[in-house]
C-alpha cells in the first residue's frame, strides 16, 4: 500500500529509540499516523514540528497498518509560529477539534482552512475569528451544524441576534426577545456576507457559543472535557487586547 499526499504536521511522539509516530492532517487522507524511523535525529527534528507543511509519501503492508512515512519539507512554519502563545495554543486547539474526527476520513475543507489558517495563526488579531470560523466548520463536518440563515420562528433573514440552545438555529431579535435571557448571543460577523470585523466582546460570544454545542453534543456525549488548549488560547488572546471590554461566563468558553 503507498500513497502521496501533501499535509500538516499536528504533533509528533517518541517511538523506540530513534524514531516517532508521527501525526498530521492531510488534504485527501485525513488525519492520518504514520512511523518516522530515525525521526528523532538531529536532521529529522525540526522538520517534525507542529504546524509544518509537507509532502508525504506513506506506505504499508497492509491498509489497516501503521506504516512508515517519508517527509519533505514544504513550508516550515513551527518557528514562526513558537514565538507566539496564541499560535501555540491555537494550533494546539486545532489539533485538538480534528482529533474528534475519525482517523484517516478525508476532509478536504477543513484542511484547506488549516493551510489559511497556519499563515495567519500568529497574528492575535485575526486568529480569534479564524479559530472560531474553524470550529464551526468542525461541528458542521460532526453533524451538528449551526443553521445562521434565517429565523428559526419567522424565517427572517435580517437582524438575527440570537441561537437557539436546543436547535442551533438563527432567532431574529424581535422574536427572540421574550426568552433572550436564555437565547446564546449570535455575533453578527459569523452572518454570511455580513462583512463585519470581530471584536473582543463579539469573539467571546462566538467562542461561548461553539463552546456550548461542543460541550452538549460532542464531549458530554463522549465523557469527555473540552481542551485545556482551548482555554489557554482563549487567555492569551484576551492578554493581547486586555484594556479591550469582554463578556463575562468563561466557564461557556
Amino acid at each position: 500500500m503507498e500513497w502521496r499526499d501533501e499535509g500538516i504536521i499536528l504533533g509528533a511522539r517518541k517511538h523506540g529509540e530513534t524514531s516517532v509516530i508521527l501525526e498530521v492532517m492531510t488534504r485527501a487522507h485525513g488525519r492520518h499516523l504514520g512511523l518516522v524511523r530515525g525521526g528523532r535525529s538531529r536532521k529529522q527534528q525540526p522538520l517534525l514540528q507542529a504546524g509544518n507543511r509537507v509532502d508525504l509519501i506513506w506506505r504499508a503492508r497492509l491498509d489497516e497498518h501503521l506504516g512508515t512515512f517519508q517527509v519533505e519539507p514544504l513550508e516550515l512554519n513551527a518557528a514562526r509560529l513558537f514565538d507566539s502563545a496564541v499560535a501555540v495554543f491555537g494550533l494546539q486547539t486545532l489539533a485538538a477539534h480534528l482529533r474528534l474526527l475519525p482517523e484517516r476520513d478525508a476532509h478536504a475543507g477543513l484542511y484547506e482552512m488549516l493551510v489559511l489558517m497556519i499563515e495567519h495563526l500568529d497574528d492575535p488579531d485575526a486568529a480569534g475569528e479564524l479559530v472560531v470560523r474553524f470550529e464551526m466548520l468542525v461541528l458542521d463536518e460532526l453533524g451538528f451544524g449551526l443553521d445562521l440563515t434565517q429565523c428559526a420562528a419567522t424565517g427572517a433573514r435580517s437582524d438575527l441576534a440570537y441561537v437557539s440552545p436546543k436547535t442551533g438555529r438563527a432567532v431574529s431579535r424581535a422574536a427572540g426577545a421574550p426568552w433572550s435571557a436564555k437565547m446564546l448571543p449570535l455575533p453578527a460577523f459569523l452572518l454570511g456576507n455580513s462583512g463585519l470585523r470581530a471584536d473582543r466582546t463579539s469573539i467571546e460570544d462566538a467562542f461561548r457559543l461553539t463552546g456550548f454545542f461542543f460541550a452538549r453534543h460532542v464531549y458530554e456525549p463522549r465523557g469527555m472535557d473540552s481542551p485545556d488548549a482551548r482555554a489557554a488560547f482563549l487567555t492569551a488572546l484576551r492578554k493581547h487586547c486586555p484594556n479591550e471590554p469582554h463578556s463575562t461566563g468563561e466557564h461557556a468558553a
